[in-house]
């Protein structure tokens, strides 16, 4: 058993669900194919939903009307036209979608943004089921929420591995000649409504299916040649990792390294499955390979940034200590509000944490902290990580910069900076 997935990055036009046709082609029998929202589709739907829990029915609806052209764009560029099967079913579900968004929510941001922005992998492996049967190679469509159930936590969802287990092996054991195409991302509570894996959980999804499966291997299919030092797109000069452990790309993940997503590790390193990170335009390139390593990894520097992040420091009133009380009370109200810290740093009488400020939620943690104690922060800063830093690294990523925040241990060394 293979399982392949493909993200909407490399999917975002009618080419780009053309060069994946020779790679599902000539891959072996049993073979499971993981597929995210085609392009920027997932960010559009999270416009739409904010659009229309915030009241304003028009911009959630012309928003919705733009993703429908970009999703019709790329079947005309497929089919020739939108006057087939694919093009029909696509408007049905967004003729569904738009009178969804017209009813004021019967639910909470978090339930209804699952609703929501589930559909965008339906959308995709529908035209790429569709797309591939065209060229005649045997596919059956799945939709994955039928078998990958999990509990209420909308938009990060925790598997039921145990009822999950039973469904996935029933219906996606031994497929033989057929692919089978499924979504990544997206399941359902065993009440039917559609749940989130957490931003980016395709990868998640392929990884739950390998385990489950006991697939031979995982691959990733990129626009990159594998996973590369730092973001090629930011460091032209960027090196491709022939080889990393598990661990190393846990670390790396945590970071915020977007070739993986953190909960993808764990599964495939539970059952020794080798994850492999590989570039659909040149599909006979090693990639890179992310195994069990038993010896010492020669590694360049690694790069990681996390850009629009805000850097909080938070002190007692009365400059008393920074005590397990004080703490207990900062975090917890991280934890209410569902937001991850991404640096720590603390001294007697401070605690320093530096977050993502997209996520508006902080800002009402902010307020809430106000109350009992100092509260200071710095807006638009960068967490700057590297691995295997040396001193050429940081002055590179330094030169120019304010440092608001410097944190080094053995391997790595992370800086917030404005």
């Amino acid at each position: 058993m293979l399982i392949y997935k493909f993200g909407g990055s490399s999917l975002g036009n009618a080419e780009g669900i053309r060069n994946i046709t020779d790679i599902v082609k000539k891959a072996p029998e049993n073979l499971v194919v993981v597929v995210s929202a085609l392009g920027k589709t997932t960010n559009a739907l999270e416009r739409v939903v904010k659009h229309q829990l915030d009241g304003n029915l028009t911009k959630a609806g012309k928003e919705l009307e733009t993703i429908r052209q970009f999703h019709q764009t790329i079947v005309t560029g497929l089919f020739g036209s939108t006057d087939n099967e694919t093009g029909k079913e696509l408007n049905n579900s967004f003729r569904d979608l738009g009178e969804f968004i017209k009813k004021a929510p019967s639910s909470g941001y978090d339930q209804t943004y699952d609703q929501i922005v589930s559909r965008g992998e339906l959308w995709s492996t529908r035209i790429i089921a569709f797309w591939l049967m065209k060229n005649e190679i045997p596919v059956r469509w799945m939709d994955i929420r039928e078998y990958l159930k999990t509990d209420n936590i909308f938009r990060d969802a925790h598997v039921d591995w145990q009822v999950s287990g039973s469904l996935i092996l029933k219906e996606f054991n031994n497929p033989g000649s057929e692919r089978l195409i499924t979504q990544g991302f997206i399941g359902s509570t065993t009440g039917g409504l559609s749940t989130t894996l957490g931003r980016e959980g395709s990868d998640y999804t392929a990884a739950v299916l390998a385990y489950v499966l006991d697939a031979k291997k995982v691959v990733i299919w990129k626009d990159v040649p594998g996973v590369m030092s730092a973001d090629p797109a930011i460091f032209p000069d960027a090196e491709k990792l022939d080889e990393l452990s598990y661990h190393e790309a846990l670390e790396m993940a945590y970071y915020g390294a977007k070739v993986i997503h953190p909960k993808t590790i764990k599964p495939l390193h539970n059952k020794n499955i080798p994850l492999y990170v590989k570039s659909f335009h040149s599909p006979d390139e090693p990639g890179t390979i992310i195994h069990l390593v038993d010896h010492p990894l020669d590694l360049v520097p690694v790069y990681v940034i996390k850009r629009d992040q805000i850097l909080v420091s938070v002190a007692p009133k009365d400059y008393s200590f920074i005590v397990e009380e004080n703490l207990g009370k900062i975090f917890s109200l991280f934890n209410i509000y569902r937001i991850s810290v991404n640096l720590i740093q603390n001294s007697a009488v401070s605690i320093t944490m530096c977050v993502n400020q997209t996520n508006g939620q902080v800002y009402k943690v902010i307020n809430e902290l106000k109350k009992d104690f100092v509260v200071r922060f710095n807006e638009d800063v960068d967490l700057v990580t590297i691995r295997y830093y040396n001193r050429e690294a940081i002055d590179k990523m330094t030169r120019g910069r304010k440092v608001l925040l410097e944190q080094m241990s053995r391997l790595t060394a992370q800086l917030v900076l404005k």
